[in-house]
């Protein structure tokens, strides 16, 4: 039976970790780069959207 690979496992984690981090900081800096400082890119719609009647 082969043993586990430890190392590989926790250096996925770290990975993972890291991804996250730096998409919570981009978020962050496009908050903070609006002008009302509240909208993301989920909150926007595309201006060729019909309106909501």
């Amino acid at each position: 039976m082969a043993t586990p690979n430890y190392n590989y496992e926790k250096r996925q984690r770290e990975l993972a970790k890291k991804k996250k981090k730096e998409e919570k900081l981009k978020e962050r800096e496009g908050r903070k780069n609006s002008p009302d400082g509240n909208t993301t890119q989920h909150d926007q719609k595309p201006e060729d959207s019909p309106p909501n009647l």
